[in-house]
């Protein structure tokens, strides 16, 4: 496993979107968090970035790659990065990585799963549309 500090370039190339603590409600049997709550935060991460790009809203189009590289654990503050991997005419390709700081925090983050998601710009009406000028 490898443990990645604050200060590692691999962090510093993608934006914090979002940082959160997951509570009992969101473990299995087992006391690791559920894989479909970790999914979920991807995608409200992704979204937030590939939202920004479009100048509005997006949908989730593609879950183009996940892979849970150590368990997440109640009570780890978790922290999303993400970035753009490529734009098309419509559609938003966001990488994103979330890294875990076990209890105590002492700033030692590991990554514990990274994906790929495809978004697409949308209307009012939920059709797709041209991003604007990047």
């Amino acid at each position: 496993m490898q443990i990645l500090t604050k200060s590692t370039q691999e962090i510093k190339e993608h934006d914090l979107v979002l940082k959160l603590m997951p509570m009992p409600s969101d473990s299995n049997i087992n006391g690791h968090v559920f894989g479909g709550w970790t999914m979920s935060q991807i995608d409200i991460a992704g979204s937030i970035l590939a939202a920004k790009i479009a100048d509005g809203k997006v949908a989730t189009i593609a879950v183009n790659y996940i892979q849970f590289k150590t368990p997440i654990l109640v009570g780890d503050l978790i922290s999303l990065y993400a970035s753009i991997v490529k734009t098309g005419n419509t559609s938003i390709t966001v990488s994103v990585e979330i890294y875990t700081q076990k209890r105590p925090f002492n700033h030692e983050s590991v990554k514990a799963v990274e994906a790929k998601l495809t978004y697409v710009a949308i209307d009012k009406q939920g059709n797709s549309r041209p991003l604007t000028s990047i």
